[in-house]
């Protein structure tokens, strides 16, 4: 099984940046597939960015142009970039990591909280 740690969340304004961290437990090169999720409370958990090993990324059409995922293997680490916040962004953030064969894990989240 892999372990997901994330971190990097908080309450900021309106406008502002954030950079969530998502530390995995092995390699993310061996992991078919690793991605943010977030669950607004009243709402259903939604993907908003997703990686691939070989590093095609996709976004929910909610986000584009605001988040973007990226990874540095030498760290065991997948981040998520989230620029130009609103407050419809706020949510628990989720690492999530699709491990092939139905498999997946899931982090403890980060709360990302935005005022206007």
């Amino acid at each position: 099984q892999v372990q997901l740690v994330e971190s990097g969340g908080g309450l900021v304004q309106a406008g502002e940046s954030l950079r969530l961290s998502c530390v995995v437990s092995r390699s993310i090169f061996s992991i078919p597939a690793m991605g943010w999720h977030r669950q607004a409370p009243g709402n259903q958990r939604e993907l908003v960015a997703r990686i691939t090993s070989g590093g095609i990324t996709n976004y929910a059409d909610s986000v584009k142009g605001r988040f973007t995922i990226s990874r540095d293997a030498a760290k065991n680490t997948v981040y998520l970039q989230i620029d130009s916040l609103k407050p419809e962004d706020t949510a628990v953030y989720y690492c999530n990591a699709q491990l092939g064969w139905g498999r997946q894990a899931w982090g403890q989240g980060t709360q990302v909280t935005v005022s206007s």
